[in-house]
């Protein structure tokens, strides 16, 4: 089978397609035939050795996928066979894997898909989904205003319609340019600006009346997270996702006091249950499957392109979810 193995650091260019023996499943496990792969920008940083941890190598990346189950292990109920399936790798004791065409996963992991969602819009509900589900959660919105941060990607595009959803007062998308900005007004967000202006944080402000938003749920890190704090009102809270950059200074943080503000960190993966996974993705599917959520795909890479679709999201050109399909 093609696969995409990591074996050195470095740029995109690096990523090469590799024969390599198609898996076995083993007790308990299903194989699945790989129809499409999310791609996350976690995932560039892993390539490139920017990550929190540094994987060991050789690795082949993704971890996420959907397909068909091909194969199954010894114990697990042959009426998976055939089935269209969610193959949630992060979640499971191998969670890597994805870019290939063909992965093996924990039989209990396995998600049916409705027949009315498609494989690529399934990747975009596993990793950002369930992010932007739990982020929710974490700092429920209902009756708040909030500022969603990368309002056009993957986890922001879904943050988006679910905190309107979940009932939040008021929905400012923000993201970096005017396409970017339209597609998270079309996707329900009261107002939106652009974070590559300077005066982006008092634009925040005039749509809350001068006051501020309540949450700020940050994917982006960097220069946006000291900004997104002139936009929070007195006594807001501002969400870091794991994978964002931050760096307040001391002052910031001493202001934040003297607000009543406060910072929550939010990482998924400890957050995830067997059980809970199953559930909580068989809602995301079955909202989008439904048109209650719409799932935004940007772009689609064949799996030998794979380093294009690193670079589409380094250069943060991408909206919605980017994948690999055969």
């Amino acid at each position: 089978m093609r696969a995409i193995q990591l074996n050195r650091f470095g740029g995109p260019d690096i990523l090469d397609v590799v024969e390599m023996p198609k898996p076995e499943p083993q007790a308990g496990e299903v194989l699945v035939r790989v129809h499409a792969a999310g791609v996350n920008f976690f995932e560039a940083l892993m390539r490139a050795d920017r990550y929190a941890v540094t994987p060991r190598l050789p690795l082949i990346l993704g971890v996420e996928a959907a397909g068909i189950a091909e194969a199954i292990g010894q114990g697990v109920d042959a009426k998976l066979l055939g089935a269209r399936v969610a193959a949630p790798l992060f979640a499971s004791t191998h969670p890597f894997g994805g870019y290939a065409d063909y992965v093996t996963i924990d039989a209990g992991l396995a998600v049916s898909l409705p027949d009315a969602l498609s494989f690529e819009d399934a990747t975009a509900l596993m990793v950002q989904g369930l992010t932007a589900l739990h982020l929710l959660r974490q700092s429920p919105p209902a009756g708040k205003s909030v500022l969603v941060g990368a309002a056009a990607g993957g986890v922001g595009s879904l943050l988006v319609q679910l905190a309107k959803r979940s009932g939040a007062s008021t929905v400012i998308a923000a993201a970096g340019s005017r396409a970017k900005l339209d597609l998270a007004m079309s996707l329900g967000a009261d107002a939106a600006t652009d974070y590559g202006r300077t005066a982006w944080a008092a634009q925040v402000r005039e749509v809350t009346g001068g006051v501020g938003v309540d949450i700020v749920y940050d994917t982006v890190g960097g220069a946006m997270t000291a900004t997104a704090l002139e936009a929070l009102a007195p006594c807001g809270e501002l969400v870091f996702a794991a994978l964002g950059r931050y760096a307040l200074s001391a002052a910031e943080m001493e202001a934040m006091i003297g607000r009543n503000q406060s910072l929550r960190g939010f990482a998924l993966l400890p957050l995830l249950t067997p059980a809970g996974l199953r559930e909580n993705l068989s809602e995301l599917f079955q909202l989008a499957a439904s048109a209650a959520l719409v799932v935004t795909t940007g772009a689609r890479f064949p799996i030998a392109q794979a380093g294009d679709a690193h670079r589409l999201l380094e250069d943060r050109r991408s909206t919605g979810k980017v994948v690999l399909v055969p």
